[in-house]
């Protein structure tokens, strides 16, 4: 919903002396360059701001299913007293009540809330810890639904944001289900809050503003031309201002868009001008009509904080018009009576049969940093030392497990390799074990067997790294390169790690200097997140991030050979590269250095079959530009890309993107998709899943800020729903698969029904944008029989890398089956 931010978005800290502040003064011209701050080391400033307002809690009540009041005031009303010295615990004096234990807290009123904060207690104890938990809304206290957010916290005292899509309601409750340390049968709560509107409602895409119409109370036309047009021109370097020239008008100001047609509307969003500070919109209402006469009592209100960043109004409930008009009554910082909007974009509900739809938002213990698909329908994540934040080379890591079956998570710190894992290269080695090396510990390669849940440390790299990337080779050998941003600057040429030995051998003939962009950091930042194809005979492909690719030999002393470049683009660092098809892969996004410069929206594919260069060339663009996205291949050969934002700036949610999109190689061209509940940008993840569906989750890890997301979600794509949300009929292998098979064998497989193609795709690792693990192996069949078909792997290595697979089935419709799992090698 707050996409379609412009590639060239730059955001401004606007500069205003007093004279700016006076009526007489035109739209501030006045901007300044952010200042420039070592990346990875501490939150900017604007991400300790909560991405949505707090709500007053005057007149709040609240009541739990028991509480303790004989040994102890602990009552429910203690999490709205303001102090985090009282608590609300269950009942543990004589009989303590058994788990779950719910408290609910009535706002008395409707309104759009997107985020429980929970404080557990901070008195010395850790008695009551809520553990397993889930949140569920009701309009009236009696009807609550399903669940919309629920997960695993973290045993600690932090303070923990229980995020979900924002929606009306007067009735919050959290239930406890488990208490985080196992100590009792308890829960507690020091202080209950919560979160108002963000502008990301539940379930809903951008509308089309094809032939839409704006007016407005007034415009500015004779110093410049600020018609109310330019709201809805799709380039957010024009924009309506309110008359500004002579005598200024006076607030309040509107501007009201004829959307032609009447349509279901869940919310507005509203950019602000990029070209200076005066005539931010501070309070505002929104109104509807069907008629453009009457409009009725605001469906949304509130006041915005007075920066660049997109901002959102959902409706307490969708509404029917074809009017939709936003009023501002103040300006957001007081400077004159203006108001002004660079674009206004309104959202309806979504139509799940083409833009698929977005499970409760599951809670983990964690920020999941990096995670990997596990070959036992798993899925692993991790942080770095800690839960929330980073630093230093402290030796452990925290991780996390979940089971894809049932949606449990577990907890578990892994200190036996000496390994904080933060800011790694990954890879999914081909028995179905995980690679991991350096980061914070930046000489450190730990492995992770799904087999027996053990973590086990292998030998050090022979040349410290962070941000370094990795690829299986097909061998089932695995290549490292690059990784500035740990253990020095510079010099981080390949090497490959042996299977056989468990050690490594440096490449001498690998030096990283051909594959850097042109980062003005230098190799700190120009030799990050890699973009490597593994190909036949020990071969990678480096097809980004910067704009040169190469061949790349992994025999002997290793070598590098100039591939040409990526047709017209540009550097693309913290873009994106999946292989889609064999010898097939989209690159999407990214940005000419590492952060504070404008995205791109441009995708190119790369066809890396046959014997010269790679053959380049663009493809039709994203909807929105994007820098710390992710993107996944689906098994119909389509790619997903969620998140990101236009303005690439660690730890900061501002310019993001909401509206993930899918590629279409059949047409080239991008569908928007619903809009996801929780920005994913920096230190966000996405990996598709055995069932079909696609895990997003991630973001932040900067301490004591508010852009942490320690959730994810479950999107199901368009091909597995009915327009009326309910699940396609699809087909399914019966039978049994085996769990290892060797390239060029064939597979006996059957299926209830027809199908039409199978797919092989890779299990994948995804951490900092960067997924070098995941690939899509269309696959050569024959009928054999009724649902009896015979299925050939691929006899080359480098077409079927060794690792992890999932067997898809695919009807006439490219409806999937579930994925049945098995290893190729």
């Amino acid at each position: 919903m707050l996409g379609a931010v412009a590639a060239a978005l730059l955001p401004l800290i606007s500069s205003l002396d007093a004279t700016a502040k006076s009526a007489a003064a035109p739209p501030g011209q006045d901007p300044k360059a952010p200042q420039t701050s070592p990346h990875h080391r501490a939150a900017p400033a604007d991400a300790l701001v909560p991405t949505a307002p707090q709500l007053p809690r005057a007149d709040w009540t609240v009541s739990a299913s028991d509480e303790e009041s004989a040994a102890q005031n602990n009552r429910a009303a203690n999490v709205l007293d303001g102090s985090n010295g009282t608590i609300w615990h269950s009942k543990w004096s004589g009989t303590p009540t058994a788990l779950p234990h719910t408290i609910t807290i009535d706002m008395h009123r409707t309104a759009v809330v997107s985020a429980l904060l929970y404080q557990p207690r901070t008195d010395g104890s850790a008695n009551g810890r809520i553990g397993g938990y889930a949140v569920h809304l009701s309009t009236d206290g009696q009807s609550w639904g399903a669940a919309v957010a629920s997960g695993t916290l973290a045993d600690d005292a932090t303070a923990k944001t229980l995020s979900f899509s924002a929606q009306g309601a007067r009735y919050i409750r959290l239930t406890a289900t488990t208490e985080a340390g196992n100590r009792g049968p308890w829960s507690s709560a020091a202080e209950l809050n919560l979160l108002g509107d963000p502008g990301q409602p539940a379930s809903v895409v951008d509308l089309p503003r094809t032939g839409w119409t704006a007016t407005a109370s007034d415009e500015e036309t004779a110093a410049q031309d600020n018609r109310a047009a330019k709201a809805l021109d799709g380039n957010d370097d024009t924009m309506w201002h309110s008359k500004w020239s002579g005598t200024a008008t006076p607030l309040p100001h509107h501007i009201t868009i004829d959307m032609k047609a009447s349509r279901t509307v869940s919310a507005l969003s509203y950019q602000p001008r990029k070209s200076g500070a005066n005539g931010r919109i501070g309070t505002y209402t929104v109104t509807t009509s069907t008629d453009g006469s009457t409009f009725g009592a605001p469906v949304a209100r509130g006041t915005w904080k007075d920066d660049d960043t997109i901002k959102g109004a959902t409706f307490t409930a969708p509404v029917t018009a074809r009017y939709v008009r936003l009023t501002a009554t103040t300006e957001a910082g007081g400077r004159g009576p203006w108001s002004s909007a660079a674009e206004l974009r309104l959202s309806g509900p979504a139509n799940p049969a083409v833009h698929g739809s977005w499970s409760k938002l599951t809670g983990f213990p964690l920020v999941p940093v990096a995670t990997a698909v596990l070959p036992n329908n798993k899925l692993l994540a991790w942080s770095a030392y800690a839960t929330d934040r980073f630093g230093g080379s402290n030796g452990y890591t925290q991780t996390a497990i979940m089971d894809l079956k049932t949606g449990a998570v577990t907890q578990r710190r892994v200190d036996n390799t000496g390994h904080d894992m933060f800011c790694p290269g990954t890879a999914t080695l081909a028995d179905g074990r995980v690679l991991v090396t350096g980061g914070s510990n930046a000489e450190r390669a730990s492995i992770y067997n799904p087999a027996t849940d053990e973590w086990t440390r292998t030998a050090d790299m022979n040349i410290p790294r962070g941000y370094q990337a990795m690829t299986t080779l097909s061998n089932g050998d695995a290549f490292v390169l690059g990784g500035s941003w740990s253990g020095g600057n510079g010099g981080k040429g390949g090497e490959v790690w042996s299977a056989a030995t468990g050690t490594w051998r440096k490449l001498t003939g690998v030096p990283v200097t051909g594959t850097m962009t042109a980062d003005p950091a230098g190799p700190y930042r120009a030799d990050n997140h890699q973009w490597f194809y593994a190909t036949s005979g020990g071969r990678v492909l480096h097809l980004g991030p910067s704009k040169q690719l190469s061949w790349i030999s992994t025999s002997g002393n290793g070598s590098i050979t100039a591939a040409g470049t990526r047709a017209d683009s540009a550097d693309a660092m913290n873009g994106n590269a999946v292989a889609y098809d064999i010898g097939k892969l989209l690159t999407l996004g990214g940005g000419t250095a590492y952060e504070k410069v404008g995205a791109t929206n441009r995708a190119y594919t790369v066809n890396a079959n046959g014997s010269g260069n790679p053959v380049s060339a663009r493809t039709g663009n994203m909807a929105d530009a994007r820098s710390f996205s992710n993107s996944v291949v689906m098994p119909d050969g389509k790619v997903a890309v969620f998140g990101g934002q236009s303005y690439p700036v660690p730890f900061s949610d501002a310019t993001s993107s909401l509206t993930p999109e899918i590629w279409n190689p059949a047409t080239g061209t991008f569908t928007r998709l619903a809009s996801m509940a929780v920005p994913r940008n920096y230190h966000s993840v996405a990996n598709l899943l055995p069932d079909g569906r696609i895990f997003s989750g991630g973001g932040g890890l900067c301490g004591d800020c508010a852009t942490n997301h320690a959730d994810g979600a479950i999107f199901t794509p368009p091909y597995l729903l009915n327009a009326d949300g309910t699940l396609k009929t699809r087909p399914a292998i019966t039978g049994s698969v085996p769990a290892k098979v060797a390239n060029g064998a064939k597979l006996q497989v059957t299926t209830d029904s027809a199908v039409s193609s199978f797919v092989l795709v890779r299990n994948s690792a995804a951490t900092h944008s960067t997924d070098n693990d995941q690939r899509r192996v269309p696959l050569t069949s024959a009928q054999t029989g009724t649902g009896a078909y015979e299925v050939q792997i691929p006899a080359d290595a480098g077409v079927a890398l060794p690792g992890s697979y999932m067997l898809f089935a695919l009807n006439s419709q490219g409806v999937p089956s579930v994925a049945k799992l098995l290893t190729v090698g």
